[in-house]
């Protein structure tokens, strides 16, 4: 049994022709599900990360640095996508291409991406939410918002509002992609305004002292007994690598192809557009945001302690305007619910993928009928995802989602490389441009930022790989469809 076998595009055809999956999405709902993915996670959770433990007011270069990083993989991920409109993403590109246990590997940390991603999240929209409720004088206690390891009290604790939103955004996925899709409309527009509204409305309040200096001279943050390296050339980089979470998005695109109506020409389109939108987006809230917002105040220990939580709403409440900072967090709790909604859609599919494939247990590719959607997969994994989104803080649950993503870019900018080398008479309606130079810095700049990722992250998500190593071993080369059809 050859590791490296690759799936024939053939194999891929037929996968796509016996799919019970509902192809009910049209190019502007796959954008709408790339703008619903990227707008959220960016904008409403990490820019006060990145502002404080990175980048200071340049948070802006690092959102840019990681928007033209992505624009590489964007191109690449497109072709890809016009050659196999497949649910599986990078996942199922790399098994049509490199070969099976380069699929694996890339399906594994697609795993990890997604699911701290939707942890991630959900830890945020529960910051969000606690925020909502204070303005109504309702405060829950600290033990039922509150991770244990930033627990400051005694006794048992727990993120309760992160693990019911996982279990709701699950009910909702289960009933169907259709109207999931349409609900996930309705928030991409709320969202968008809001963003929209943030960047006119914050104009009026930017002090520009707290731009200066621009780039903060290169430190070390102390916590508790851990220290980080911040600001500087260094942090802007770091910052990048650690922010890059906010554009997994576009993946999420790819990972809907087989619900696509036209997804050889709807998903390239999606992708590409979604990216632009939200990269324009990013980089003009980061401004205005340390503009009102020294980066200093959203020390978690500091005067502010709620802030790295919700940013963009304090950065408004501390400007005086709680009506704004009112209609933000209204948006913002609203609008993380459609980011979790794509991304543990997302995690769900590539899980499908992978089942089909015979590489994870049969149970994740069960399609319920009258749904279209993989019922008792979306049930597994929203267990999962609400518990340790309850127990977890959020900062780990960030740069681990960043490795994922920048792991499984670099993977796609090298498969579509030797996919155009070995098979170029395929039928490619997105074609990249320049492809040689395009994929060496696709390559390049993710694994730059890999390389700038905390090192907690950098063990952890190589510890994560390592156990997918063993699984692959010691379960899934034994019981894929391909090895064992080659065998007969």
């Amino acid at each position: 049994m050859s590791i490296w076998r690759v799936k024939p595009i053939s194999a891929f055809e037929a996968d796509i022709k016996k799919s019970n999956l509902k192809r009910v999405l049209g190019k502007w709902s796959l954008t709408a599900i790339g703008v619903g993915a990227i707008i959220g996670g960016g904008i409403f959770v990490l820019t006060g990360t990145g502002a404080y433990y990175h980048a200071g007011p340049a948070l802006a270069v690092s959102f840019i640095i990681a928007g033209i990083a992505c624009v590489f993989a964007a191109l690449c991920y497109s072709e890809f996508a016009s050659i196999l409109p497949v649910e599986g993403s990078a996942y199922a590109y790399a098994y049509g291409t490199i070969g099976e246990i380069f699929a694996w590997i890339i399906g594994w940390g697609l795993i990890l991406e997604y699911a701290m991603g939707s942890m991630t999240v959900a830890v945020s929209w529960s910051g969000y939410f606690n925020k909502l409720l204070k303005m109504f004088h309702i405060k829950l206690p600290d033990w039922l918002t509150t991770d244990p390891a930033s627990y400051t009290g005694e006794g048992f604790s727990m993120n309760l509002p992160a693990f019911l939103i996982v279990i709701l955004v699950i009910s909702l996925l289960i009933k169907g992609t259709k109207s999931a899709a349409k609900a996930n409309n309705a928030i991409v527009i709320l969202k968008v305004s809001a963003v929209i509204f943030v960047i006119i409305a914050g104009l009026f309040f930017i002090n520009t002292a707290n731009w200066h200096p621009f780039i903060p001279e290169a430190t070390q943050i102390v916590e508790k007994e851990t220290t980080h390296n911040a600001y500087g050339i260094g942090g802007i980089v770091s910052g990048a690598a650690a922010i890059f979470f906010a554009y997994v998005g576009f993946d999420a695109v790819s990972t809907q192809a087989g619900e696509a109506i036209n997804p050889k020409k709807d998903v390239p389109f999606a992708i590409i557009a979604s990216l632009l939108i939200c990269t324009t987006l990013y980089i003009l809230v980061s401004l205005v945001l340390t503009g009102m917002m020294n980066y200093q105040d959203f020390n978690p220990l500091g005067k502010y302690p709620e802030a790295i939580k919700a940013p963009v709403a304090y950065a408004f409440d501390i400007a005086g305007q709680g009506w704004a900072g009112f209609i933000i967090t209204v948006a913002a709790t609203i609008g993380l619910v459609s980011v979790l909604m794509v991304m543990i859609m997302g995690q769900s599919r590539i899980f499908l993928g992978m089942s089909k494939d015979g590489l994870i247990p049969a149970v994740f590719s069960r399609v319920n009928p009258l749904s279209g959607t993989p019922k008792t997969n979306l049930m597994i994994l929203g267990g999962i995802i609400a518990t340790v989104a309850a127990f977890t803080p959020i900062n780990k649950l960030a740069d681990m989602t960043s490795f994922g993503t920048l792991f499984a870019f670099t993977m796609v900018c090298i498969a579509v490389w030797i996919l155009r080398v070995k098979q170029p008479e395929l039928n490619r309606t997105f074609k990249v441009p320049a492809l040689p130079v395009i994929a060496v810095l696709g390559i390049s700049i993710n694994t730059y930022l890999i390389i700038n990722l905390s090192l907690d992250a950098q063990l952890l998500s190589l510890g994560w790989l390592a156990i997918g190593i063993l699984v692959y071993f010691g379960y899934s080369k034994k019981r894929s469809k391909l090895n064992n059809e080659i065998e007969e």
